[in-house]
């Protein structure tokens, strides 16, 4: 009775080391994963303020009665295909990622084109309104930016865990997926080409 209770007892401690091993690299990958998805809401939440900041400057803009309308169109049309686009936080895949950040990207290039179309107009230039966005602007972005790399760290670790042996072993039971990073927008590497005329 000896040896087989000492059979029972070893398989009885594999059994209780492989759940703590298994129990402890589950819980931690959820922790990360959960992580990310409160990383996703706070760059979410400073898009959204970014949104609003440039609907009431857009509103702003379209009381000047001699404004360019096509421009003003151009943005209007931008923000509504940038606010379509949602991303499910439990599933930050990179093509999720990559869908989100290029209808992000075509709203600010609308918005600096139409940034770039109001310095022609000086009366609007000096309304309370509008000087209060430019204050905010700087912000506002700086808010973006720092979400957004708060958010790739939250990913780098995440996919980090579930990528190491044995967890990624692990993973892949339980269906734990890569998460996808924001990167630069295509084009931000050349150096841009500014002629003064």
């Amino acid at each position: 009775m000896k040896g087989g209770l000492k059979v029972i007892l070893i398989l009885v401690g594999i059994a209780l080391l492989l759940y703590f091993m298994f129990s402890g690299a589950y819980n931690t990958m959820v922790t990360k994963q959960e992580n990310t998805r409160q990383k996703w809401s706070q760059v979410e939440t400073q898009y959204q303020r970014r949104n609003d900041l440039y609907n009431s400057i857009v509103k702003t803009i379209q009381g000047s009665a001699n404004f360019e309308r096509g421009t003003l169109k151009d943005v209007i049309e931008a923000r509504a295909s940038a606010t379509q686009v949602r991303v499910d936080p439990n599933n930050l895949s990179p093509e999720e990622i990559q869908k989100f950040q290029q209808a992000q990207s075509q709203y600010s290039g609308a918005m600096g084109r139409l940034l770039v179309t109001v310095e022609q107009y000086p009366q609007l230039q000096t309304t309370a309104a509008f000087r209060d966005f430019q204050a905010q602007q700087e912000g506002t972005e700086n808010r973006i930016n720092k979400s957004r790399g708060d958010f790739n760290d939250a990913v780098q670790d995440y996919n980090t865990t579930i990528k190491r042996f044995p967890r990624n072993v692990i993973a892949g039971m339980f269906g734990f997926h890569e998460k996808g990073y924001f990167t630069s927008a295509p084009g931000t590497d050349k150096v841009p080409d500014i002629q003064f005329q």
